[in-house]
This record gives structure tokens, sequence and C-alpha cells, in this order.
């Protein structure tokens, strides 16, 4: 009986030793997240508009939020396609790279390997197929909700994270920041300006290194083809050059020993200045 006891209290104090050093695989979310969450005690009501609480404690301007294909007004029952992406924070190590949840007061937010979440249509955010992006981008749509709403707000939390599937394990490294705008209910003069694209960060964005410091002449906008048509145009005029050097030489030359007797009198009678 004690040997039943001493076992049970075993697996308990393993349990809750497992979960104190692992506390990263009980709540990584990188299978969606919205709405109310609770994490270490404290509780917000929705993390799309108050930002995240697992992935370190504030919204750092270093990750940037992008939004394009946005419209500077919306008419109604249109459906506009957008592509959100997340660009900043940790090297992805791990399998999954990036997160985000939105949230709208108006309209329906869909989008495929996106969920809506907990089946609210004025939620989006991503699913574990979509976390694992190299791109951290997504592609969604949103239809406008019928003419009258007025203005609509939108909140879009995104994180940048590391891949290790902790929630930071204590550091730092995991980075998420916010996007909020309204968007006001359009008309004729708005349609016609087009899509703009909307950002949150500080702007200090690093472009990738190139693979390779060599261009192939195909980026450089020549073909194959014409590199070589050019070459052969190159060998052409040289040929041409060459071939009139060889005539005015060998030709026209007062000192060549081949000339006819006919220029051989013509150079003679020049020489005389008897013409």
């Amino acid at each position: 009986m004690r040997g039943s006891t001493f076992s049970i209290r075993s697996g308990v104090v393993l349990a809750l030793a497992i979960l104190l050093f692992v506390p990263g695989f009980a709540s990584s979310l990188h299978g969606g997240i919205g709405g109310a969450q609770d994490n270490a005690g404290e509780t917000i009501d929705d993390v799309a508009k108050e930002g995240c609480l697992c992935h370190n404690g504030a919204a750092d301007n270093s990750v940037q939020i992008i939004l394009d294909d946005v419209p500077y007004g919306w008419i109604g029952g249109e459906t506009y396609t957008l592509t959100l992406q997340i660009i900043g924070g940790p090297a992805a190590t791990g399998t999954y790279t990036a997160g985000f949840s939105m949230r709208t007061t108006a309209g329906i937010l869909s989008g495929d390997g996106l969920q809506n979440w907990e089946g609210d249509v004025t939620t989006l955010t991503h699913t574990e197929s979509t976390a694992n992006v190299a791109e951290r981008m997504w592609v969604f749509t949103w239809q406008a909700p019928e003419t009258g709403a007025d203005t609509v707000n939108f909140w879009i939390t995104g994180n940048s994270v590391n891949g290790d599937q902790l929630n930071n394990g204590g550091g730092e490294e995991d980075r998420w920041n916010q996007l909020l705008f309204p968007l006001q209910e359009g008309s004729d003069s708005t349609s016609a300006l087009g899509t703009r694209t909307l950002f949150a960060g500080d702007g200090n964005v690093s472009p990738p290194q190139p693979e390779s410091h060599g261009v192939d002449l195909e980026h450089m906008g020549a073909e194959l083809r014409a590199h070589w048509l050019g070459l052969l145009g190159f060998g052409a005029v040289l040929i041409v050059i060459a071939f009139a050097g060889l005539m005015l030489r060998y030709s026209f030359s007062t000192s060549y020993t081949g000339r006819t007797n006919q220029l051989r009198l013509r150079y003679k009678l020049m020489r005389r200045g008897d013409q």
C-alpha cells in the first residue's frame, strides 16, 4: 500500500516538474489564437485588440506588420483580397515562424489555411499549417458589410517567433507588434484611388542578402541568343576594319612592289606635277 502511494506521489511530482520546465509545450499556440487569453496570472479580453501575452511583454516596433491592397474606402458587399506580412523579429530556427490574430467590427473574414476564432466571422487567425511559412505572409479576404455601416475598425496583432515552441523560455527573442486602423465607407471617388499599403513599425526593414554576387545575362536584360548575336556583330566590324586596312596598305600605297603599271605611271606623274 505504501509502495502504491509512493508511486502516485512520485508521478505527480514528475508531472509538475515537466510542466514547470517545459511550459511552452502546454501553451504554444501555433494552431491559432483569438478572444480572451490567460497567461502567468494575467488576463486580456481580446488578443487582436490588446496584444500578445505569451511572446514578450510589450509591442516591439522592430517588427513590421504590413497589410497590402487596402482600399481607401469600402463598398457595401464588395470582397477585397488583402495580404498580411510580418517582417523582422528573430530568425526562425524551428518549425513555426509567426502567427496573427485579427478582428474587425463588421464584415466577413476568411482565407485558405486560416480560421475564424470560435466560428466568429469577424475574427481571423492562422492555423498550424500556415504558422510555419518562411515568408511570414498570409492572403485573406474581407467581405465588406452592407451599405450604411459607416466606419469599420480593424485590429491586427502579429508575432514573429524563433520556432522553439516556448513562450520565450525566459528570454526575450519572440517579438510582436500591432496594426490598428479605421476604414471608412467609400464612394466612386475613393474607388478611383485604388488601394494602398498600411504598416506598423519603425520602417527599418533590411532587404535579404543576395545569395550570389554574380548576375547572369538573362537577369541583366539580355538573353543568350542576343548576347551571341552581339558578339558576332562585333566580330564582323573587326573583320571589315581589318579588310579596309589591307586595302589601303596594298592597293593604294606607292611603296608596294606589286602595283600595276598604270598606278605606277600615275604616281610618277603626280610627283612631277605634270598632269
